[in-house]
């Protein structure tokens, strides 16, 4: 069978302004970007995250609002942090996707090895200089975004103590439990929360597409509803659309060559009815689903070696 030709890369519309946050530049913790607010009440230290990629502005968004709006939890502590902020000084609307990270992706280096390891660059010099913070961190929720069309969602690891955590949070609809990428660990990869036998925990948020306004009002409702979850703050209940599902990853499918090739323009959140659908070709190999009703989780349209085209996944009870 021929194998399908890549489309040009389309053109993405940027429909959000990025925020100011010079404000919090300096932060109140010794770390830049990340601050700080605490109750005189005992409670868990929750932290929620931002530019964790400098392009993802959809979370700097609400948590720009969230610090402007005063918050501060009832209980415990809470910190605000904005991980990659060289990379989002980079941020162009003209050219959206450029400035993703400087000089690797910050979500792939949380390996104990890589982070005490001699090897430098931008976005492991700030993993280090964050580590200490997040190693005091009992609750954490990273806000991100995503590129290609697909369903918001929640990224739970794949410890029973994160799917606790999503159906306490109770949207995004779609929990995915998954066991991260070939190419490195993600911070919800960090031991000290992926751990099943340590009391901490972190997920990830995919709140939609990139620059949309809807994907800023899907991540300042899946805060609220950690918030509520928590007893963190006095808020109302998020509003809720369909019943939460939880689906495993089954199938990472890591591009092998440069010619990895959609058969065509798959949206994440999808089910495919049918085992052995074909889905893609990766030079002459064939990627079909394993199974019947086959969900498609964040199928990446341009893969290029070595990172992950999709994840393949099946629902679960």
């Amino acid at each position: 069978m021929a194998q399908i030709a890549q489309p040009p890369l389309p053109q993405f519309e940027v429909r959000l302004t990025a925020p100011d946050i010079s404000t919090w530049i300096a932060g109140n913790t010794g770390i830049p970007g990340f601050t700080t607010r605490a109750s005189s009440r005992p409670g868990p230290h929750v932290a929620l995250l931002a530019l964790t990629h400098g392009n993802e502005i959809a979370g700097a968004i609400a948590l720009e609002r969230l610090l402007r709006s005063e918050l501060t939890p009832t209980r415990g502590k809470l910190t605000f942090g904005f991980v990659n902020m060289a990379a989002y000084e980079r941020f162009d609307p003209r050219q959206p996707t450029l400035s993703r990270f400087v000089d690797e992706d910050i979500n792939r280096v949380w390996d104990e090895t890589v982070l005490d390891g001699p090897r430098r660059s931008a976005e492991l010099d700030r993993a280090r200089a964050i580590r200490p913070i997040v190693d005091t961190i009992d609750v954490l929720l990273d806000l991100h975004s995503m590129l290609w069309p697909s369903e918001p969602l929640m990224l739970c690891g794949s410890t029973e103590k994160g799917r606790a955590l999503a159906a306490g949070v109770g949207l995004p609809a779609l929990v995915v439990a998954d066991r991260g990428h070939a190419s490195g660990k993600r911070l919800i990869d960090y031991t000290r929360f992926a751990a099943p036998d340590t009391p901490c925990i972190a997920n990830l948020v995919e709140a939609g597409q990139h620059w949309q306004p809807s994907t800023v009002e899907t991540t300042l409702d899946s805060i609220t509803g950690l918030l509520r979850h928590l007893g963190l703050a006095d808020v109302a209940s998020p509003p809720r659309g369909k019943p939460q599902r939880v689906a495993e990853v089954t199938t990472v499918v890591t591009a092998a060559s440069n010619a990895f090739t959609f058969v065509q323009p798959w949206r994440g959140g999808e089910v495919v009815p049918r085992r052995n659908t074909l889905l893609a070709f990766d030079g002459a190999t064939e990627i079909r689903t394993p199974y019947d009703n086959c969900l498609l989780v964040m199928p990446s349209l341009r893969p290029s070696r070595g990172h992950t085209a999709v994840r393949l996944a099946r629902f679960v009870s």
